[in-house]
């Protein structure tokens, strides 16, 4: 399988200088095999919507967080997120599970993960789900899932037909971990996408798992901020520019972030029933390069962090700077000229880049959040925290970035 994936992803990264595929990269791993017990689902979200939020949703059987567009219709679809019983999902466009169908219906991805926050408890009750949509049920995915008893799996999906690969079967998962980009390991390989993000997520996946780094801050910052190359060898970090003010521009085509990159979740679920509370989910809006992450819970009730909450142009604040910072990064838009990054902007030797800017600021979050799960995750508590995420926010960005994070 190996062989035959390195020689998809040399055919696909030829054909990526022609087209950019809406994709992403995922991962979920079992809570048998993580410190604490606790399923993990991770998704780095590539789309052409670059505006996301966080939303807060009391509109079916559960209450549910998700990830929705910056637009319009946000309401009517959830691209990644998790209710109020442990239950969560992502997905991933595999683009083979329907080789030769001549469906018209298509893209109903995140409808699906909607009516799942709404209606699932289970692993299970997922299952009945797809078995009873209407067909063809208008999807081409990898969903991922877990729950809180246990269940972890993706169901490579097609528009009238499932396959469940279940990462509590050793015979499937051997450390309890799955990875899927845009394939379907079912389908024909040659048809899919992805393949060189995979290996470069499956070798970073392999190694924390085996060095017991399967966190959210880990995996934000080698995952989502990754900047090597499966296939070509290729580390940026081994070729950092000089000065931050002389643009140094690079190849940057199939590296897991991607100029189409919107965000990035990290669900960490809970490891029973009886603390289906504790699940939480960590998102990075906007692009993993120029934004930091945020941790959210449903038991702090329908008032999110203002950074990460659509205003009346359906954007958050914490999107909108990462996309201002990101424009640094790409600043040439014509001659396919987003197929290279200005580096320099990014990281540099004078340690001024946007990752190295912002680290700080987001390892000061995952300090204050590790203070709060010390405590009690009660609403008051996780509100109050809320507050210092907004205020802490507000105050660095506007004295490293003269930015004002919540100016309309």
């Amino acid at each position: 399988m190996d062989k035959k994936l390195t020689f998809v992803c040399i055919a696909g990264f030829l054909l990526m200088f022609v087209v950019q595929t809406f994709a992403c990269t995922t991962f979920l791993i079992s809570g048998k095999y993580t410190a604490d017990g606790r399923p993990m689902l991770f998704k780095n979200r590539d789309t052409d919507q670059m505006q996301n939020s966080l939303a807060y949703f009391t509109d079916g059987k559960y209450k549910y967080i998700g990830l929705v567009d910056g637009t319009k219709d946000w309401s009517k679809a959830i691209w990644g997120g998790y209710n109020e019983t442990g239950f969560a999902i992502i997905n991933t466009a595999a683009y083979n599970n329907n080789l030769g169908d001549t469906t018209k219906f298509m893209d109903q991805e995140g409808v699906v993960m909607k009516l799942a926050l709404q209606t699932c408890q289970s692993l299970s009750d997922f299952e009945k789900l797809l078995e009873t949509l209407p067909k063809p049920m208008g999807v081409d995915a990898n969903f991922g899932v877990i729950d809180a008893s246990g269940g972890a799996a993706y169901y490579e999906t097609g528009n009238r037909d499932f396959i469940k690969y279940d990462a509590n079967d050793p015979a499937i998962a051997p450390n309890g971990l799955l990875i899927r980009t845009n394939h379907s390991m079912r389908a024909d390989l040659t048809k899919g996408f992805g393949f060189c993000r995979y290996h470069t997520a499956k070798g970073v996946l392999n190694q924390a798992a085996a060095d017991k780094k399967l966190t959210p801050s880990f995996l934000f910052n080698h995952l989502s901020r990754n900047l090597t190359h499966s296939l070509t060898k290729t580390d940026l970090w081994a070729e950092l520019p000089a000065k931050r003010d002389v643009p140094e521009f690079k190849f940057f085509i199939d590296y897991i972030p991607r100029v189409i990159t919107s965000a990035a979740i990290c669900i960490v679920g809970a490891k029973d029933k009886e603390h289906a509370d504790q699940a939480m989910m960590w998102t990075v809006l906007g692009f993993p390069l120029t934004s930091v992450a945020i941790p959210v819970w449903i038991a702090g009730g329908e008032n999110l962090p203002k950074a990460v909450t659509m205003n009346d142009q359906f954007r958050s604040p914490i999107c909108s700077a990462a996309l201002k910072f990101k424009e640094e990064c790409f600043p040439v838009t014509y001659d396919r000229m987003n197929n290279y990054i200005n580096l320099s902007a990014v990281i540099n030797k004078q340690k001024t880049g946007y990752v190295q800017l912002l680290q700080p600021i987001e390892s000061m979050i995952f300090e204050k959040e590790s203070d709060l799960e010390k405590k009690e995750c009660t609403s008051q508590n996780i509100q109050s925290f809320y507050n210092w995420v907004d205020r802490f926010l507000d105050k660095a960005y506007q004295e490293q970035f003269n930015l004002e994070l919540f100016k309309n």
